[in-house]
């Protein structure tokens, strides 16, 4: 993001602050000198912190030019993301919690992200990447870092649907490149990330574009740089202000491709379970790794 992107909102509160009422100059004070904090109340909570009502609060907002107090927060969010590193922010959200508070105040975290990843997701470009996947020749996913895991989890369930499905090894720029060197305009590719933004992760889905395969992205905005070389965005929040990235929703997102998938292709998907269970018994390939609960119960 530029730096011009990241000061929006300050670049408002200083060329509306001659314009504001007494009690909308002291927000702007509080919240240009403590946005940091501001980030994480409510309308009502930084009413009460700065003594305005809550009232005040939202005509702020809209002032400024937003469409209302989510809209503003939203800004917010934006302009602590990119001014703070990690540790900070999860100081800023913690810091004054008991440990006893933590685990609660974490799952609440998480589902208030499912939440409102459902609130705005769209439905089209969901439905739009399901279409995309059973029709590709071949599907590429990739995702570095924390997003790894997610790439690997939904690889490894496309693998009971789609015929050729590779999880792009990411070691290497150059490895990255020689793994898609086959990639054409029947192919798919799918790119998760979420802040911080894997570069790597973006130069392989301009590639694919280049190449005219299509693109499906998974990540956090609309804004995000990954949805530069997409047609099909599917956004999910994962925006907690903690020194771990919470990828919860996202991965509720994968979850809902993967039944949709399965739902679309029953069939196959019944045919490669079947096929899998006798490949398993015939290499007794969990007789020796799988608990009976039956026995454990017994002693």
């Amino acid at each position: 993001m530029s730096e011009g992107n990241t000061n929006e909102l300050l670049k408002k509160l200083e060329e509306k602050y001659p314009h504001l009422s007494k009690g909308q100059k002291r927000l702007a004070d509080y919240v240009t000198e403590n946005y940091d904090k501001a980030v994480f109340l409510t309308a009502a909570k930084l009413g009460e912190t700065v003594g305005v009502s809550e009232s005040t609060v939202v005509r702020f907002a809209t002032q400024l030019g937003y469409k209302g107090y989510p809209d503003f927060q939203k800004a917010l969010e934006e302009l602590v993301r990119n001014k703070l590193n990690s540790i900070q922010r999860m100081e800023v959200t913690y810091g004054r919690i008991s440990q006893s508070e933590i685990l609660k105040n974490v799952l609440h975290s998480d589902i208030e992200k499912i939440k409102l990843t459902l609130e705005t997701i769209d439905q089209k470009a969901f439905d739009l990447a399901i279409e995309t996947i059973l029709h590709a020749r071949k599907v590429y996913v990739i995702g570095i870092r924390s997003c790894a895991p997610l790439a690997s989890f939904l690889a490894f369930y496309l693998n009971l649907v789609c015929e050729d499905v590779t999880t792009v090894s990411t070691n290497s720029s150059s490895e990255i490149f020689e793994q898609m060197i086959r990639m054409n305009e029947k192919d798919v590719i799918i790119g998760i990330s979420f802040p911080r933004y894997s570069m790597r992760t973006l130069k392989a889905l301009e590639f694919a574009c280049n190449r005219k395969a299509k693109v499906i992205t998974l990540t956090d905005s609309v804004h995000s740089p990954m949805n530069l070389y997409s047609s099909c965005n599917l956004i999910a929040r994962s925006d907690m202000a903690s020194i771990v990235d919470s990828l919860v929703a996202p991965l509720s997102v994968i979850n809902a491709l993967i039944v949709a998938l399965c739902m679309k292709k029953r069939k196959t998907v019944v045919s490669t379970l079947e096929t899998l269970e006798e490949i398993w018994g015939e290499y007794q390939v969990y007789s020796s790794d799988e608990l009976n609960p039956v026995s454990i119960m017994d002693k």
